[in-house]
C-alpha cells in the first residue's frame, strides 16, 4: 500500500513493502497516474517504507522517469535504504535519478 500526500506543485507518494515482480505493474500504475496529473511539476517517491527492490520494480521506476522526462516533470527519490541503493549503484541507475538523503533534503533543493 502507499500514501500519497500533495503539496503545491509537488506529489510525494510512499510505496510500502515489496516492489517486485508481484507489485510493480500496480505502483507503475499509480506512478503514471501522479506524474500525468496536471496539479503537479513533480513526483517525489518517499523509499523510506520499501522493504526490496527487484528488476521488476526497477524498470517501474525507470518507465516512470522516462514518462516525467517526456512530460516535463521532476522525478526524484529520497530515503533509500543502504540494500536498496546497493541496487541502484550496481545497475548505475544512481547516475540517473535524482536521490536525496530525506524529504527536508529535497524540500531545501527545492525550496
Amino acid at each position: 500500500m502507499q500514501s500519497l500526500l500533495v503539496r503545491p506543485q509537488v506529489t510525494i507518494i510512499r510505496p510500502c513493502g515489496f516492489l517486485n515482480a508481484a507489485t510493480a505493474t500496480d505502483f507503475q500504475r499509480q506512478f503514471h497516474t501522479a506524474i500525468l496529473s496536471e496539479q503537479n511539476s513533480a513526483l517525489l517517491i518517499d523509499m523510506s517504507q520499501v522493504e526490496s527492490l527487484d528488476s521488476a520494480g526497477l524498470m517501474a521506476l525507470v518507465s516512470t522517469l522516462n514518462l516525467a522526462q517526456a512530460n516535463g516533470k521532476r522525478l526524484s527519490l529520497c530515503c533509500v535504504s543502504v540494500s536498496i541503493r546497493i541496487v541502484f549503484e550496481l545497475t548505475q541507475l544512481d547516475r540517473v535519478f535524482e536521490i536525496f538523503e530525506s524529504l527536508s533534503a529535497f524540500e531545501l533543493a527545492t525550496a
